[in-house]
């Protein structure tokens, strides 16, 4: 059980898209030929109708050939694009596997370790405040944890503290497995990372944003709901965006369809429904539920420099290798978020979140300013089982052929 079940109750993928394997799967994809960057560059562009059933048969087909192997009954998809013009929201299939109503462009869902970012961004404003410095080791804000004290806050959110993730550990994995609706308190989920000795190099750990939220809450004696609602979901105006469970009306679980865990030969979860808003195992790394509405708006604001001055968002884009650790360039983890560089798309910024029982992920192209983001309702292996990312990337190859995206 060890070795399948937290993979999918990860609030992230594991950081499965490397810039390598991204750069693998948009070649297969066809979004480094020559007919797709000819697309991209010629004077004719399909209609918004015609551009409409385009994408629809693209996740009309991701649902139609997925639907059994990845337990999912419903896809959605929102597209933005810079200046404001009129976005693109479809959504295809039943709230329920066994069926129900179809699924709503407005739906709710589980995005997973999309938090993530807002919980750097929390720390990155607390810095510019001058409250903290990311630089800050952990002893002088938590000093309960004495074996981390000299580990930074910058190496719990760009992943090389070392810290191993609650996530993989023995009790906390019997604990999901009884019962996914457990009440966790942030301490308790540390709490089962403690003694296990500091990993090196780059290393996917959801206890670094569990510590992370800890902070937030040190410094400014207040609660990790109230900061997030106080300083991103309220001035953002993010009137579908709730912390679960913490903020969010017990109503919001009827807009979310149905989401399921899918990890096959991992019982006893296995295509289970999940709860849909018992979140307390995941919280600054992973509890936030949203519309694909709001997720997007959060994310434009995010990457066009926003929520932070100009310093901090450098630090948020500062980068380290996936494989040492060490900063670089391009291609990496920043804090929060992941980047990649490809011929075809230039740069481009990214996070898939998993759950229980839900999939989200977003790009963003800063060439073109297009966002697209992508939701399903099932958990299963990010490995060998997802291809919730090559459909996010059969819809930019839509949008090239299309003429209103650009190729690298």
């Amino acid at each position: 059980m060890r070795s399948v079940i937290p993979h999918a109750i990860r609030t992230n993928t594991r950081a499965k898209l490397t810039a390598a394997a991204a750069c693998a799967m948009l070649i297969a994809a066809g979004l480094f030929s020559a007919t797709s960057a000819d697309a991209s560059a010629g004077p004719h562009r399909q209609s918004g109708t015609a551009l409409r059933a385009a994408l629809r048969r693209d996740i009309s087909h991701y649902l139609t050939t997925r639907r059994k192997a990845e337990h999912i009954s419903a896809v959605s998809l929102r597209i933005t694009f810079r200046g404001g013009g009129p976005a693109i929201n479809l959504a295809t299939g039943t709230t329920r596997y066994d069926g129900g109503p179809p699924v709503s462009i407005r739906a709710l869902w589980q995005i997973g370790s999309n938090t993530k970012a807002f919980t750097a961004v929390i720390l990155l404003q607390l810095e510019a405040e001058g409250k903290l410095s990311i630089n800050d080791p952990i002893g002088k804000w938590l000093p309960q944890y004495p074996a981390w004290r000299n580990i930074t806050i910058r190496q719990l959110l760009n992943m090389t503290s070392g810290i191993a993730d609650y996530a993989f550990e023995p009790g906390f994995v019997a604990a999901i497995a009884a019962n996914p609706s457990t009440s966790f308190s942030a301490a308790r989920l540390v709490s089962y990372a403690v003694g296990v000795p500091l990993a090196k190099g780059w290393v996917y750990s959801d206890t670094n944003y569990i510590l992370a939220q800890m902070i937030i809450e040190r410094v400014t004696h207040d609660s990790y709901a109230d900061q997030l609602t106080s300083r991103i979901i309220r001035p953002l105006g993010l009137r579908d965006m709730c912390y679960a469970p913490y903020t969010c009306p017990p109503a919001d679980a009827a807009r979310m369809p149905t989401g399921y865990f899918y990890m096959p030969g991992a019982p006893p979860l296995l295509g289970k429904p999940m709860p849909s808003l018992a979140l307390t195992w995941a919280q600054g790394a992973g509890g936030i539920v949203s519309s694909l509405r709001d997720m997007t708006t959060w994310n434009r604001a995010l990457y066009q420099g926003r929520e932070l001055p100009p310093r901090q968002q450098r630090q948020l884009e500062s980068l380290v290798s996936q494989a040492t650790g060490k900063p670089v360039r391009t291609d990496g983890f920043g804090l929060g978020v992941f980047q990649i560089t490809t011929p075809s798309t230039g740069t481009a910024w990214y996070y898939e979140g998993g759950t229980l029982g839900y999939r989200v992920v977003h790009f963003y192209f800063p060439r073109s300013g297009i966002i697209i983001a992508l939701a399903v309702n099932s958990a299963t292996d990010p490995n060998t089982n997802d291809d919730l990312q090559l459909t996010a990337i059969a819809v930019y190859q839509t949008l090239l052929k299309a003429g209103v995206a650009h190729s690298g």
